[in-house]
Protein backbone atom coordinates (compact mmCIF):
# COMPACT_ATOMS: atom_id res chain seq x y z
CA UNK A 1 0.00 0.00 0.00
CA UNK A 2 2.91 2.42 0.66
CA UNK A 3 2.82 2.87 -3.43
CA UNK A 4 -0.69 4.02 -3.21
CA UNK A 5 -0.75 6.57 -0.59
CA UNK A 6 2.61 7.94 -1.98
CA UNK A 7 1.67 8.27 -5.07
CA UNK A 8 -1.76 9.98 -4.67
CA UNK A 9 0.17 12.48 -2.25
CA UNK A 10 -2.29 11.63 0.79
CA UNK A 11 -0.24 10.76 3.48
CA UNK A 12 -1.41 8.73 6.59
CA UNK A 13 0.48 11.25 9.17
CA UNK A 14 1.38 14.86 8.91
CA UNK A 15 4.05 14.97 7.15
CA UNK A 16 5.18 18.90 8.88
CA UNK A 17 5.17 16.62 12.07
CA UNK A 18 7.92 14.20 10.69
CA UNK A 19 11.22 15.30 10.56
CA UNK A 20 13.14 14.12 7.58
CA UNK A 21 15.15 17.13 6.27
CA UNK A 22 19.53 17.07 7.08
CA UNK A 23 21.94 19.16 6.15
CA UNK A 24 25.42 17.64 4.98
CA UNK A 25 28.93 19.08 3.32
CA UNK A 26 31.72 17.79 2.40
CA UNK A 27 35.52 19.01 1.42
CA UNK A 28 37.55 18.11 -1.59
CA UNK A 29 41.63 19.51 -1.65
CA UNK A 30 41.29 20.64 -5.31
CA UNK A 31 45.37 21.64 -5.02
CA UNK A 32 46.02 18.09 -3.82
CA UNK A 33 43.23 16.23 -5.42
CA UNK A 34 41.75 14.19 -2.55
CA UNK A 35 39.05 14.61 0.43
CA UNK A 36 39.96 17.53 3.10
CA UNK A 37 40.08 15.38 5.86
CA UNK A 38 40.40 16.67 9.44
CA UNK A 39 38.80 19.68 8.42
CA UNK A 40 36.69 22.04 11.36
CA UNK A 41 33.44 22.61 10.24
CA UNK A 42 31.16 25.14 12.46
CA UNK A 43 27.60 25.48 11.51
CA UNK A 44 25.95 29.42 12.27
CA UNK A 45 22.26 30.22 12.27
CA UNK A 46 22.31 33.59 11.59
CA UNK A 47 19.08 36.17 12.75
CA UNK A 48 19.44 39.66 12.54
CA UNK A 49 23.04 39.57 11.49
CA UNK A 50 24.33 37.79 15.24
CA UNK A 51 25.61 34.07 14.66
CA UNK A 52 24.50 31.33 16.70
CA UNK A 53 26.60 28.06 16.99
CA UNK A 54 24.43 25.57 16.19
CA UNK A 55 26.71 22.35 15.35
CA UNK A 56 30.88 21.49 15.27
CA UNK A 57 32.21 19.03 12.78
CA UNK A 58 35.32 17.49 11.85
CA UNK A 59 35.79 16.25 8.67
CA UNK A 60 36.67 12.09 8.36
CA UNK A 61 39.24 10.41 5.81
CA UNK A 62 36.64 11.13 2.97
CA UNK A 63 36.02 14.57 3.64
CA UNK A 64 32.49 14.30 5.12
CA UNK A 65 31.47 14.74 8.37
CA UNK A 66 30.30 11.51 10.43
CA UNK A 67 27.07 13.34 11.13
CA UNK A 68 24.56 15.78 9.90
CA UNK A 69 25.24 19.10 10.51
CA UNK A 70 21.47 19.39 11.05
CA UNK A 71 18.79 17.19 11.17
CA UNK A 72 15.22 15.85 12.69
CA UNK A 73 13.87 19.02 14.87
CA UNK A 74 17.06 21.26 14.32
CA UNK A 75 16.40 21.66 10.80
CA UNK A 76 14.50 24.13 10.48
CA UNK A 77 14.30 27.14 7.50
CA UNK A 78 16.39 30.30 7.92
CA UNK A 79 19.64 31.30 6.96
CA UNK A 80 23.12 29.43 8.17
CA UNK A 81 26.50 30.29 7.74
CA UNK A 82 29.20 27.20 7.12
CA UNK A 83 32.85 27.96 8.49
CA UNK A 84 35.51 25.54 7.13
CA UNK A 85 39.36 26.08 8.88
CA UNK A 86 40.99 25.75 5.10
CA UNK A 87 43.95 27.25 6.40
CA UNK A 88 44.59 25.16 9.46
CA UNK A 89 44.28 21.95 7.00
CA UNK A 90 46.93 23.68 4.24
CA UNK A 91 49.14 24.57 7.26
CA UNK A 92 48.82 20.62 8.35
CA UNK A 93 50.04 19.41 5.14
CA UNK A 94 53.23 21.62 4.70
CA UNK A 95 51.85 24.24 2.26
CA UNK A 96 53.24 27.78 2.97
CA UNK A 97 50.78 30.01 3.19
CA UNK A 98 51.03 33.68 3.76
CA UNK A 99 50.68 35.74 6.89
CA UNK A 100 47.72 36.26 7.01
CA UNK A 101 46.55 33.37 4.46
CA UNK A 102 44.23 34.53 1.74
CA UNK A 103 42.14 32.12 2.16
CA UNK A 104 42.33 31.07 6.39
CA UNK A 105 38.29 30.37 7.11
CA UNK A 106 36.27 29.92 4.01
CA UNK A 107 32.58 31.67 5.04
CA UNK A 108 29.43 29.85 2.88
CA UNK A 109 26.11 31.86 4.03
CA UNK A 110 23.08 30.21 2.52
CA UNK A 111 19.45 29.87 2.70
CA UNK A 112 17.47 27.06 3.84
CA UNK A 113 13.69 25.98 3.26
CA UNK A 114 13.05 23.65 5.59
CA UNK A 115 10.08 21.91 2.81
CA UNK A 116 13.06 20.63 1.05
CA UNK A 117 14.39 16.86 2.37
CA UNK A 118 18.08 17.83 1.95
CA UNK A 119 20.82 20.36 1.25
CA UNK A 120 23.73 18.91 0.98
CA UNK A 121 26.42 21.99 0.40
CA UNK A 122 30.11 20.50 -0.73
CA UNK A 123 33.62 23.14 -0.30
CA UNK A 124 35.70 22.31 -3.45
CA UNK A 125 38.74 24.34 -2.27
CA UNK A 126 42.50 25.41 -2.64
CA UNK A 127 44.62 27.86 -0.56
CA UNK A 128 43.51 30.34 -3.10
CA UNK A 129 40.26 30.05 -4.46
CA UNK A 130 36.96 27.29 -3.37
CA UNK A 131 33.67 27.00 -5.13
CA UNK A 132 30.20 25.48 -4.20
CA UNK A 133 27.53 24.47 -5.07
CA UNK A 134 23.75 22.61 -3.70
CA UNK A 135 24.57 18.96 -4.45
CA UNK A 136 22.47 15.77 -3.62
Amino acid sequence: MWGGWLCSGQFPFNRAEVPVGRLTTHVLDAAHGCPGSGIKVELYRVEDQALTLVATRETNADGRCDSPLLEGADYLSGVYQLQFSAGDYYRRRGVALANPAFLDVVVLRFGIDSAQEHYHVPLLVSPYSYSTYRGS
